[in-house]
């Protein structure tokens, strides 16, 4: 049934689409006092024109919510149309480097497009990725999401111990890994650290893999271009040294996500939980003390 209605989603133009995802996430924002509240207590107090953002927040959350379809469902053709890297030559110097890399895509614009581009592009098969997905709570659901990423040779690894060996067996071979770097880790998979001003429960998993193989590790995020034109990947290389130290490390990542999201805010996903208590987990406070 979802494959089915993902399929039928997929033949609309992107345009509209994220016109129909626009619409939509403003009626969910108006008819759901969770999703509202997460929304206004997430976006940071202090960013600029915050009020005017909150309303674009609104629109851009309910296009990511819908464009997925047209991202894991069109020809490859068309992703490669409408996906155009920033500083080609850049990126391109960097998959040439016989080194390991660690791609980091937080919830921001069409992160799903970056993984996808990246397959279908000049360096799909000398650079192969393998993307960590989270195994869905619906079964019915799993055929959906692992067919439709798993498509162009993008490999993919499930977010779980056989994921990991399979990552540091592909950053090994110096290949490409890519992760959102900003998903909630479970009990033993993260450590608190800042996020926008607030303590945020941080994966420590980029730090592991990034110096288990010295990887080169890059931000990227797939910006949202108007009217349906498609999207644009913004990267930048983690400026930071990757230093073993779990706390040290995860500071270090969220500052340079914070400096990527404030480029757009608009299109980043403030709905998502990212400030919840882990099960297990001591909250910040109760774990100083």
């Amino acid at each position: 049934m979802m494959l089915t209605l993902f399929r039928v989603l997929g033949l609309l133009p992107l345009g509209v689409l994220q016109g129909v995802g626009a619409f939509l996430g403003h009626v969910v924002y108006a008819v759901s006092p969770s999703y509202r509240r997460r929304i206004n207590e997430n976006l940071p107090a202090g960013l600029p024109e915050r009020r005017r953002v909150l309303r674009r927040v609104i629109g851009e959350s309910g296009k990511q919510m819908l464009e997925v379809a047209w991202v894991w469902m069109r020809p490859g053709a068309d992703i490669l149309a409408r996906v155009r890297f920033e500083d080609e030559a850049g990126y391109a110097a960097l998959m040439a480097q016989d080194r390991a890399i660690l791609m980091l895509t937080p919830h921001l614009g069409c992160f799903e497009a970056i993984a996808q581009a990246h397959a279908l592009g000049p360096y799909g098969r000398s650079r192969p990725m393998l993307a960590l997905y989270r195994i869905p709570r619906k079964a019915a659901l799993l055929p959906l999401v692992q067919g439709a990423r798993a498509r162009h040779g993008l490999k993919l690894a499930p977010a779980d111990l056989g994921g990991v060996r399979l990552m540091l067996r592909a950053l090994r071979d110096r290949e490409v890994v890519g992760l959102l770097p900003d998903q909630v880790p479970s009990r033993g998979e993260g450590v608190w650290a800042p996020f926008f001003g607030r303590p945020a429960f941080t994966m420590t998993l980029p730090g592991r893999l990034a110096r288990a193989h010295d990887a080169l590790v890059l931000l990227l995020v797939a910006v949202r271009l108007p009217r349906g034109a498609g999207f644009r990947v913004c990267w930048e290389a983690l400026d930071a040294p990757v230093t073993g130290e779990p706390v040290r490390d995860a500071t270090a990542l969220n500052a340079a996500m914070e400096r990527l999201i404030l480029r757009h805010p608009e299109q980043y996903l403030w709905s998502y939980n990212r400030y919840k208590v882990p099960a297990g987990v001591p909250a910040p406070g109760e774990a100083r003390t």
